[in-house]
């Protein structure tokens, strides 16, 4: 049993060490080949995400619906908020948020929702409001008001960047699947937060979700992105592995109830601390179903 462990950690490293962020920079003749693999090192990675195994609903004995923020200004979840800064680095550093806004223009994700229910798409033209602000300075109203041309220089552009954003909302499902009797989790839809950007520059804005990605969608385009190891370089983890593996620190402020799926701040209002208390008696009784299976 210990050298099947063995063999299974090996083949996990080396598949990993496959993964490079600095990709071919040893053999690069030039800078544009830094970061480019040949054809060759393509069909031996066999670069892909790894695939969720197939759960048959009756296998599952429990299961509960959350939703959690990770806030980015914690130092566990800076992997997914830097670089907010691409004008002096390399091309294969890229922020989560870039990298999903990069894939929605492109059409490498072509689905985005308006909530985490996935009932309603939109486009990207119909998010734009929530992405960008323009106004036009008193000088542009004066000019409006004499029956001139408005000047370019009189109209403000403000657009949300990586920088501007806050937190991510992650929606999830814990079950317990009782063929393979353990607790697991599986990642459903991610949504970035940022401030109203009609109120962007307020002492405290409203945080609103931008827009939802279900997660099975984007999975392909987070796998090719790569989010910085500070403990080494060589061996960076993708966004899908950082996010499907929990690699951050998170709370939950709703889950599936009763009440609608009300959030914690509904029924805990003005309260920061029993909020908190409320997100870790909720991740309890999760763990606890777990837990109580195996005592008699």
């Amino acid at each position: 049993m210990n050298v099947k462990r063995f063999l299974l950690n090996v083949a996990t490293v080396l598949s990993v060490s496959s993964m490079m962020a600095q990709a071919n920079i040893l053999n690069a003749k030039n800078p544009n080949e830094i970061g480019v693999r040949t054809e060759a090192q393509k069909i031996v990675d066999n670069d892909i995400p790894l695939e969720y195994g197939y759960v048959d609903d009756r296998d599952i004995l429990f299961s509960k619906i959350v939703w959690e923020k990770i806030v980015l200004d914690e130092r566990a979840n800076f992997p997914l908020y830097y670089p907010i800064d691409t004008n002096n680095i390399g091309s294969d550093r890229r922020s989560l948020y870039d990298v999903l806004m990069r894939a929605i223009k492109s059409g490498d994700i072509e689905n985005i929702y308006d909530d985490s229910y996935f009932t309603t798409k939109r486009t990207l033209k119909d998010i734009e409001a929530a992405l960008v602000k323009i106004d036009t300075t008193e000088l542009g109203i004066e000019q409006l008001n004499a029956g001139e041309e408005l000047s370019p220089e009189y109209i403000n552009r403000r657009d949300i960047t990586a920088a501007d954003i806050k937190e991510y909302h992650i929606k999830g499902l814990w079950y317990f699947d009782k063929r393979q009797a353990e607790m697991k989790y599986r990642l459903i839809g991610i949504a970035p937060v940022a401030p109203d950007v009609n109120f962007i520059d307020e002492e405290v804005p409203d945080l609103v979700p931008l827009f939802w990605v279900f997660f099975p969608d984007a999975r392909s385009v987070l796998h090719e992105a790569k989010s910085f190891n500070n403990e080494n370089s060589a061996m960076p983890f993708s966004f899908d592995h950082v996010l499907n593996a929990r690699r951050f620190h998170g709370y939950i402020f709703k889950e599936e109830n009763v009440h609608g799926d009300r959030a914690v701040s509904e029924y805990i209002s003005q309260n920061a601390l029993m909020q908190l208390i409320e997100s870790e008696r909720i991740k309890e009784k999760i763990r606890n179903f777990e837990l109580d299976m195996w005592t008699y």
